[in-house]
């Protein structure tokens, strides 16, 4: 079954100071008193979270975009492309959103490598969120710690998989095929993997092949750059309600996100909640969970 996405309320592009082009969607009811800032993961795309996404759209604001070589936004200078620039995009993206659709109370919610480029940037430039969610970021915690040797193996197969990815396809129902075929991926929501493939490719001729956005020494480079984060902060680094929302560590096979989140909550004090039978694509395999949580957290901070 193929998803379609529905029509965005509007779209704007919004240029960084060097030159790169973020397509920003706004989606949802501008009347309601909270904005969501909705991102993905490396390798991925924000239009194929509507499993998760979509639902939110009659209580809240939302806006959706993509970090730089991904999703609808054009290619741009690979040089660029990392953790470093990636936290001072989303301090533009946020300034810039904000200037265009007026103040409002804003949510951050982003997954993996955006979920880290927003700890990043709030330890690091300063915190602009009413509240903070961070979905199965996969920090890889100092090396004498007893869950690193998961996180470094993790991480250092995650960029032999993506150095190794086919870049070309005929139609994009081969890459969702491909997507289907791996255990990791299997149980997403059903369309998922069509719109999947769909968001993260995109044809440079109208006849020509479907091309990856996000080319696989680009996505390997994010993997690579875990090891030198140095992300294992205490939640009073951050400036205000921020939760961890992971994978189950109690899945059989589940992934080591879902222990070094466990672990991050632990010792660090972070709100969390672990989403029962997900992996680390959690919202795109038990969406409604995800909402769950997250809701809950906004209740209970008073944020709605």
């Amino acid at each position: 079954m193929a998803l379609s996405l529905p029509a965005p309320n509007n779209t704007f592009d919004i240029a960084a100071p060097d030159g790169a082009i973020f397509r920003i969607r706004h989606y949802g009811d501008e009347t309601k008193p909270v904005r969501l800032l909705i991102s993905h993961g490396n390798g991925f795309a924000v239009d194929a979270y509507h499993c998760f996404w979509g639902p939110l759209l009659a209580d809240f604001d939302v806006v959706l975009f993509d970090f730089r070589n991904h999703g609808q936004n054009p290619r741009s200078d690979p040089m660029r492309h990392g953790y470093p620039q990636m936290t001072l995009d989303l301090e533009h993206l946020r300034t810039e959103i904000t200037r265009e659709m007026g103040e409002k109370a804003t949510v951050g919610v982003f997954h993996s490598m955006s979920g880290r480029a927003a700890m990043k940037h709030a330890i690091e430039i300063g915190w602009c969120w009413d509240a903070l969610f961070l979905f199965d970021p996969p920090n890889v915690p100092p090396t004498d710690h007893p869950v690193y040797p998961k996180m470094a193996a993790f991480e250092d197969l995650l960029v032999k998989f993506a150095t190794n990815r086919r870049v070309k396809f005929a139609d994009p129902m081969e890459l969702a095929e491909e997507y289907k075929a791996t255990r990791q991926h299997a149980n997403w929501i059903e369309g998922t993997h069509e719109l999947m493939a769909r968001s993260v490719l995109f044809q440079e001729t109208p006849d020509g092949d479907w091309t990856l956005k996000c080319l696989p020494a680009l996505e390997a480079q994010i993997y690579e750059e875990a090891f030198h984060l140095n992300l294992w902060p205490h939640i009073d680094a951050f400036g205000g309600p921020t939760m961890l929302i992971g994978a189950d560590p109690e899945m059989k096979g589940g992934p080591p996100t879902a222990f070094a989140n466990q672990a991050l909550h632990l010792e660090n004090g972070y709100p969390y909640a672990a989403i029962k039978g997900a992996g680390h694509l959690l919202q795109l395999q038990q969406p409604e969970a995800c909402r769950e949580a997250m809701l809950g957290f906004l209740d209970e901070n008073g944020i709605k």
